[in-house]
């Protein structure tokens, strides 16, 4: 059966009012790895200890989601075999430490590869200060749906992904992640079955649950904001990212960065134990 591109295409997203607390900033930073190598780390401890807190960014990505609305069966879409496969952010202020935000969802595109090949689903979500109305940032993910191909759509018009440099890396870091890592980064929002549950996982085609994709995103942006933020994460203005394989909860990211001038850095993540690529086409700005 084919994914359902009219219904899918204009399905109308209610806007999504939510509040954190400096617990869920908390939260989402161990989720993402912060502390595990050195807790005491005064770099670590902005991200961790809430007398001196700033949100990592890419936290921006996990807040007003719009529910796992794709397992809807009118839409079709065979979401057992859905895989993260970019994302990026926009970033136009510091995301608060706490507070009420308000965010949009929209699906922009579906983008048919043809049968057996997949489609690719493009989607935005505006968040906005509930308080003042301004804009915080917007967050925009791609998801590859590989049992929904030939459906009858347009195979192009996908944006471009920032290039990886054909030379050596200028700065690599390895970060862990622990055994249980999925298991603490899901309670940020994200409940899909695949991340815990081992029947889903191999109904998916993995041997065991593997670790969300936005986990390997925020620790690639832990990564960066060391390397090219000066250990400042409220610096972080764009970080984009396209998943190539998945990572599994304890594993070591490796997270390769080129230095492109005034605060620009392209990137990729590798995991060390299979000497694997898992995030390619990274891209970062900072404010200066």
């Amino acid at each position: 059966m084919a994914l359902n591109y009219e219904v899918i295409m204009n399905r109308v997203f209610a806007p999504v009012r939510a509040s954190h607390s400096k617990r869920d900033t908390i939260l989402y930073a161990l989720g993402v790895g912060a502390g595990q190598a050195d807790p005491c780390d005064p770099q670590e401890l902005l991200l961790t200890y809430e007398e001196q807190l700033e949100a990592l960014p890419t936290m921006a990505v996990t807040l007003c989601p719009p529910g796992f609305w794709i397992m809807e069966p009118e839409l079709a879409i065979n979401w057992k075999m859905l895989l993260h496969g970019e994302q990026r952010l926009t970033m136009y202020r510091p995301l608060p430490t706490e507070g009420e935000v308000i965010g949009q969802e929209k699906v922009e595109a579906i983008y048919d590869k043809g049968a057996g090949k997949g489609a690719i689903m493009r989607m935005s979500r505006t968040l906005t200060d509930a308080a003042s109305g301004e804009l915080i940032g917007v967050s925009e993910a791609t998801a590859f749906l590989r049992g929904d191909g030939g459906f009858g759509g347009n195979p192009d018009g996908a944006p471009k992904p920032h290039p990886t440099p054909e030379r050596a890396p200028d700065l690599s870091i390895a970060l862990t992640t622990r055994p249980e890592q999925a298991l603490i980064y899901r309670l940020s929002g994200d409940y899909n079955p695949l991340h815990i549950d081992p029947t889903v996982a191999r109904s998916g085609g993995f041997d065991r649950p593997i670790l969300h994709g936005l986990c390997s995103y925020g620790v690639a942006a832990r990564a960066l904001v060391r390397a090219v933020g000066e250990g400042a994460p409220s610096r972080l203005r764009r970080f984009d990212a396209r998943f190539s394989a998945p990572v599994f909860p304890g594993e070591t990211i490796v997270t390769d960065i080129w230095n492109e001038g005034n605060r620009k850095a392209a990137f990729r993540c590798r995991v060390q134990e299979r000497d694997l690529v898992v995030i390619t086409n990274g891209y970062a700005e900072f404010a200066v």
